[in-house]
């Protein structure tokens, strides 16, 4: 994933969270905003509940190599807090439920033909 594409201060953050409806699964709570701009824009966020720093960044380099293998719309921030239960999923599965939550928000690009 590029550096651009990806929301670090936490005052977007926040304004998002606290604006927005979350949409909640079992492993994920996802927040969308829709902006007018370019680009998109993905937050990651584990809490420390999860682990340890290597736990949690690892858990974030697997969620951001997920998410480089789709193309998104444009026009959107995108914020994914993980839950404990994904420590429990192998990489494959973490892989099927982000897809199955992205195809719900309808955020990904449809492939032309």
């Amino acid at each position: 994933m590029k550096k651009i594409n990806i929301l670090k201060n936490s005052r977007d953050f926040t304004k998002i969270i606290k604006s927005k409806k979350p949409y909640k699964s079992e492993h994920f709570i996802i927040y969308i905003d829709k902006t007018g701009e370019e680009l998109y824009h993905f937050g990651i966020s584990v809490s420390k509940k999860i682990g340890n720093a290597v736990v949690r960044n690892r858990i974030k380099r697997q969620i951001k190599s997920i998410l480089d293998k789709k193309d998104y719309k444009k026009g959107f921030n995108c914020i994914i807090i993980v839950r404990k239960s994904l420590l429990d999923l192998t990489f494959n599965e973490m892989e099927e439920s982000l897809f199955e939550q992205i195809q719900k928000l309808k955020i990904e690009k449809e492939k032309a033909e």
